[in-house]
């Protein structure tokens, strides 16, 4: 990809392809003399005389020899710029239609391959048999070696593990090297021969037999630790060796000691809940029957949310990594690295919501992470066409050649630099570079300055002119219109010109705006998502993705790598759709008022989830197999054979139904040897006669093709304009129409929480997902700290999991078909999509103590002294599973009571909005505008904590603060008046009220606002509650003494 290249655009349905150039003037860098390829961007080589390697002596054209061969061999053998027929250099193989020469052929006399090989199997081939006919037999005194292979002058000697050899696997060979002691175990030891001198018949040779039982004896004794090897002869990488072959990661159960009482409690719930629903039930309350029923119906309800919450977390796990095994298995010393590629997704839409500044820390933290430059691939998804994103992504790019070596020669974290220059600690710590505080005060410096420059833009775009924006070069910006405008894609950073000022190579940055017309469906973030996988399938075309918030930076520069631990592993990863990191935030008060860090969920039931079949995927800070989200089914394992009788009665089956299943076989697949061929796998390639891929990815070939490579990768020979034009094909409009994208590919529509439906896809085909919590946090972000925009977010995601439920893809009742979802799994992503149902018994049931209080009566019978122990049994059941929850979790209970109050907060009022409007969509059609979630930051520290923003999700918790404080007045009153046998009854009442205003406290105290000064809402609201109970106070009048006596009026005065 040429990163000068200039801004593409257009549109493939209206044939329009326009390159924009001079929009951004060029920076002076620092000159690197490297002949580079054209093709594929790397160094030319030199021949074997020294020279420059040429491959085309008419126009000259770079190109290294791999695509040199390439070209010849699979390709138009034709030069990319001059279209000559490519000639034969010396040292290349013959293909069609080389010229003859006269000359003796290099290739057949001077290296003579094919006699090499042959002579290389035979030479491999008389070692295993020497080493075979040899085992079990005594060494000759002579050998100083533990060991000998037989050596063929022609060929060096074969080791039995190299120095510097390595598999492509990864695999190291499980064998011993010479130099180490071998184990006697399993080893056969034969009589020597007879000796020809010596008296007697059976007279054995003793020096040779003491020679060699000390040899056995040297054996066992350096197996047992007491006889060391001799260091001369000992491979220094040979421990190494050993633990590059140990698993990437390791599973850790939680301790016994921690789990399995947590489980009894469980249980002993359970059960106790199983006895006081039935109490519940056949003791009714008669003269209250509506509030007994409503009661019971809601204590039902909540019973099934707690056990599909509960038992999910029966499994919890953690788990390790291993990084020093990662690089010692994929990158050796002196060999290219052999990790896999990674293209990164970030995704934005409005600049005003979304800062760009905030987006520039997060790409800025990404091209520094720990990770080889030419694997990483960075796309920006600007899906509102602004030309501000545009700007700032280039003043980013720019930046960023001076951020990144700085980050990596002094190993700063985090590398977003607007966090790390925050930061309050001492940066001096474990910095010994003499010209460290030099360069960072330069950089700080450099950041402010970039900080001016970004603010600059921004104050440009609060003004948007009448003729709209217009580029640089005087071209009008294609993205004016926001709902109609062409595709665009910008390399800012690439192969070529991708150079930080100390010359180095800086990952890929892409900037990428789809195409949008009137009348087509987007589908908002899932839309632009699926726009991202094409567009890098199309130029990159990385094995895994990592998807990240615009807001979510890398806090931890080995995140990456952490996560292929797990996708790279040979034994597990194979399996692994995708690893999900916990959401951490920044700029959250200590006391987390409003349950924004969500520890419970990231903490415990995300573990609980990684024990049966993986975590749930949140939307952001995740790294999937791209395989996957192409639709492909988990590689199954080797199946044992089924049995094949004789066919006599006591066998089952027979020959027949055998011979049928021979006769019947595979259907000869044909045109798929030459994808097997080219890296494709196999198996995949046996299904193109099968399926039409053109229904399945649209109509792309070169995304089709791209689709069947497992590892990845683009064919070298493609042109950077052709890729270009496709890419700008994949993001058109109308590309997805009569396809599967968004429905069985990518990420899924339906919901407006897309992630839901796009990780319980997957899981559905039998993927198994893997959460990973480092202990440095790897990815951090901004959470909405106000009170009206985090009710609003909650009800984004309550509305988006009743869409889930109420359409086919619902966890009720699809994927039963395959059996590959587990069934606490299934219970899970129930639980997800249900919740937000839970708000109508929630909102009943915290009604019933004001009315309770206010009408005298109560939801139960008076109870014995042995029910009464079914109530006391059931809350120390709920405060145990709590307590040790949080003992094997590390949750403080501070943030387990934080997340229990907004549960209740956002129950009654985003949740019952949720479903309201969900309903209205099902029934009635009507939707609903999604609405990005601010994360701009104030400038005083927590200054959004205190404002105030009226909403109508604030009416129904209101409402319940307020006619619950009324009732616990009029109940007391009440009492009060009625004497002291009026009290009994009364603390059963009061104590639920109590329960409904210490859950909303948050609630409350964000309505009071600042300490300092009272908002208009709480006088507006005191005057409504002075209102209210001054009708009540009439019409209850307590200091009035209640007759107890009969109704002389009804009965008369004979009563």
């Amino acid at each position: 990809m040429e990163a000068s290249a200039g801004l593409v655009a257009g549109s493939h349905n209206r044939n329009e392809l326009v390159v924009i150039h001079g929009h951004e003037e060029p920076k002076p860098l620092r000159s690197v003399n490297r002949h580079v390829c054209e093709i594929c961007g790397d160094d030319i080589g030199k021949t074997a005389d020294g020279e420059l390697f040429v491959a085309c002596n008419e126009c000259g054209f770079p190109v290294c020899r791999p695509c040199y061969e390439y070209e010849r061999r699979e390709g138009t053998q034709h030069c990319p710029q001059c279209k000559t027929r490519y000639k034969r250099l010396k040292g290349s193989p013959r293909v069609e239609g080389d010229e003859e020469e006269e000359d003796v052929d290099d290739i057949e006399h001077e290296f003579n391959l094919e006699e090499e090989a042959g002579a290389m199997r035979q030479h491999q081939a008389e070692a295993m048999l020497h080493a075979k006919m040899r085992y079990g037999r005594g060494l000759p005194a002579d050998d100083d070696d533990r060991f000998s292979v037989i050596t063929n002058p022609r060929f060096p000697e074969t080791p039995i593990v190299g120095r510097s050899s390595r598999p492509v696997s990864g695999e190291f060979p499980l064998t011993i090297p010479a130099g180490v002691a071998a184990s006697p175990l399993h080893k056969r030891v034969h009589p020597y021969p007879l000796s020809e001198s010596g008296s007697g018949r059976y007279n054995w040779d003793f020096s040779r037999e003491n020679e060699a039982w000390r040899g056995r004896m040297d054996d066992f004794k350096s197996k047992q630790a007491l006889l060391a090897p001799d260091p001369d002869d000992f491979d220094p990488d040979m421990p190494l060796m050993d633990e590059a072959r140990q698993p990437l990661s390791r599973k850790v159960p939680i301790a016994s000691s921690k789990v399995n009482p947590y489980r009894m409690i469980i249980i002993l719930r359970l059960v106790v809940l199983a006895f006081f629903l039935r109490y519940r039930i056949l003791n009714p309350v008669h003269d209250a029957l509506g509030l007994w029923l409503t009661s019971v119906i809601c204590e039902i309800w909540f019973a099934i949310s707690w056990i599909l919450d509960q038992f999910p977390k029966w499994f919890p796990i953690d788990r390790e990594t291993y990084l020093d095994r990662l690089s010692l298995r994929y990158e050796r010393e002196g060999e290219p690295s052999m990790l896999s590629a990674v293209d990164i997704f970030v995704s934005t839409v409005d600049p005003m919501k979304e800062p760009p500044l905030v987006t520039a820390n997060t790409v800025l933290s990404l091209l520094a992470v720990d990770y080889p430059v030419d694997k990483i691939s960075c796309y920006v998804s600007d899906d509102g066409a602004s030309m501000l994103t545009f700007e700032a992504l280039s003043e980013t790019a720019e930046f960023g050649r001076k951020w990144v070596p700085f980050c990596k020669k002094f190993a700063i974290e985090p590398r977003a630099p607007e966090m790390y220059f925050s930061l309050k600690i001492d940066y001096l710590k474990d910095k010994v570079h003499p010209d460290f505080v030099k360069e960072r005060r330069a950089m700080k410096r450099e950041y402010e300055e970039f900080k001016v420059r970004i603010n600059a833009l921004v104050a440009k775009a609060l003004k948007v002119p009448e003729e709209g924006w217009v580029m640089q070069d005087g071209i009008p910006w294609p993205g004016n219109n926001t709902k109609d405008h062409p595709g665009m894609i910008q390399v800012f950073l690439g192969h070529s010109g991708g150079h930080d000022t100390e010359g180095n190579h800086l990952p890929r940055l892409v900037y990428v705006s789809r195409e949008k017309r009137p009348g087509f469906q987007h589908h908002k973030k899932a839309g632009a998502m699926n726009a991202l996988i094409r567009v890098s399938a199309i130029l990159t075309n990385a094995p895994f993705m990592l998807n990240l918030d615009c807001d979510h930076y890398i806090n931890n520069s080995k995140a990456i790598r952490e996560a292929m631990c797990f996708l790279m592993d040979p034994q597990l990863g194979r399996k692994v759709c995708f690893v999900q990191f916990p959401q951490r935030f920044d700029g959250i008060d200590k006391n987390d008022r409003y349950a924004n860090r969500n520890t419970v969920f990231f903490d415990i039931n995300m573990k609980g989830l990684d024990g049966i079949q993986g975590p749930v995927y949140v939307g952001t800070g995740c790294v999937f197999r791209r395989q996957a989200l192409y639709g492909y089914e988990p590689p199954k394992g080797p199946k044992r054979p089924k049995m094949v009788s004789c066919g006599c009665c006591p066998c089952f089956g027979s020959r027949k139904k055998a011979r049928d299943q021979l006769k019947k076989g595979k259907p000869e697949l044909h045109g798929t040897e030459d994808l097997a061929g080219q890296g494709f796998d196999e198996e995949k390639a046996t299904m193109m006669s099968e399926i039409n891929f053109d229904k399945k990815f649209g109509q792309s070939a070169a995304l089709i093709a791209s689709t069947l490579m497992e590892d990845g990768g683009v064919p070298p020979s493609a042109s950077p304009a052709a890729l270009l034009k496709e890419a700008i094909h994949v993001i058109s409009c109308g590309y997805e129409d009569k396809t599967e994208w968004g429905y069985e590919l990518g990420w899924i529509y339906g919901s407006i929480t897309e992630d839901i439906l796009t990780g319980f896809k997957m899981h559905c085909r039998g993927w198994r997902s893997i959460y990973c919590m480092p202990q440095l946090p790897a990815f951090k972000g901004s959470a909405p700290i106000n009170l009206s925009d985090r009710l609003n977010q909650v009800l984004r995601w309550a509305l988006g999991s009743v869409e889930i439920f109420f359409s086919r893809h619902s966890p009720l009742w699809y994927g039963y078909k395959g059996g590959h979802l587990k069934w606490l799994e299934r219970f899970a992503y129930i639980n997800t999509t249900i919740y937000p149902f839970t708000s109508l018994p929630l909102l009943a049931y915290c009604t019933l103590p004001a009315i309770c209080l206010l009408t005298g009566k109560f939801i139960m019978p008076t109870i014995s002294t042995f029910a009464s122990l079914f109530f006391i049994m059931l809350f120390i059941s709920i405060f145990a599973t709590g307590i040790l929850e949080l003992r094997w979790s590390g949750v403080s209970i501070e943030e387990w009571w934080r997340n229990e109050q907004f549960w209740v907060i956002g129950g009654v009022s985003a949740h019952l909005f949720a479903v309201v409007q969900g309903l209205l969509k099902v029934l009635a059609g009507i939707d609903t505008n999604f609405t990005v979630t601010s994360k701009a930051s104030n400038d005083e520290e927590l200054g959004e904590l205190y404002a105030i923003k009226w909403t109508t999700l604030l009416i129904p918790p209101t409402t319940l603060l307020i006619i619950n404080l009324i009732g616990v007045v009029a109940g007391v009153s009440d009492a009060i008046n009625n004497g002291y046998q009026s009290w009994g009854p009364l603390f059963g009442k009061l104590f639920f009220a109590f329960w409904v205003i210490v859950h909303l406290y948050p609630f409350l105290k964000g309505l009071m606002g600042r300490q300092s000064r009272t908002p208009t809402i709480v006088v507006i609201w005191s005057v409504l509650l002075a209102s209210i109970f001054s009708l009540l106070w009439v019409r209850i009048d307590p200091f009035v003494l209640k007759s107890k006596g009969p109704d002389l009026k009804q009965c008369g005065i004979n009563c």
